[in-house]
Parts: C-alpha cells; structure tokens; sequence
C-alpha cells in the first residue's frame, strides 16, 4: 500500500472542508475553516500551500481565485490512520483496541447494537473492502 503524506492536525481541519465541499475556492475555505481557531486568512493560506506541496490537494485556477480539490480520498487517508493508530497503540490486534473501547467508556446501547451488526455483516460476507 502506498504511503500517504502526514498531516498535522490544522492541515487535517482544513482537509475536511475540502473533502466536505470540491472543489472549493481559497475564499470558501477561510469562512468555512473553524472559527474556534481564531486562524486569520494567511494562516489558512499557509495550510493550504502545504497540502499542494505534500501532493495531498491541488488547485485549478479560475480568473483570479484558486479552487482546491483532494488529490488523496478521506477514505483512503483514514484507513492509512486507523491502520497506524491500531499498530502504534494497540500491536496491531484490532480485539485488543475493542476490549479498551468496552471497559474504557461509556456506549449506548444503541452503538453496541450498531457495532453489532457491522461485525455480524463483516462476518458473513458483508462490505469487504
């Protein structure tokens, strides 16, 4: 599997509203970015330059203003993290990584009934990705 650029956790943010809404211009990215971050249009400009330069977005440009799209899928992304905080964390061992999530916190019935299924599904057949 190729391995895909790390990005910071801003980078991360930023990706997320280009995931969200592509392609989407510099402008549409400032007013979407998240306000508790208090980040000013260069910042999120300087987050922007370093996707392009990691080859994880790029952009067309269209008279004046830049329009930014994803060069790697969020799917493809999150499977690379999941995959790394599984082997970083837990060994590799996905049962193990469940048990922490069990005795760890609180769960709704309802997720446990959800996760349930998934696992029921995946079992006998189910989205095999």
């Amino acid at each position: 599997m190729e391995r895909l650029p790390q990005i910071s956790e801003a980078e991360y943010e930023i990706m997320k509203i280009i995931w969200a809404d592509s392609p989407i211009s510099t402008n549409e990215v400032c007013e979407k970015a998240p306000k508790s971050h208090n980040w000013s249009n260069k910042t999120i400009h300087t987050l922007l330059s370093r996707l392009t330069a990691k080859h994880v977005i790029a952009y067309e440009q269209r008279g004046r203003m830049y329009y930014y799209y994803p060069i790697v899928s969020q799917k493809k992304y999150l499977s690379q993290e999941n995959r790394h905080f599984l082997d970083r964390f837990y060994n590799g061992e996905a049962p193990t990584l469940l048990s922490s999530l069990l005795s760890g916190s609180e769960i709704s019935d309802a997720d446990l009934e959800k996760m349930y299924h998934m696992l029921d599904s995946k079992l006998n057949g189910g989205e095999k990705d």
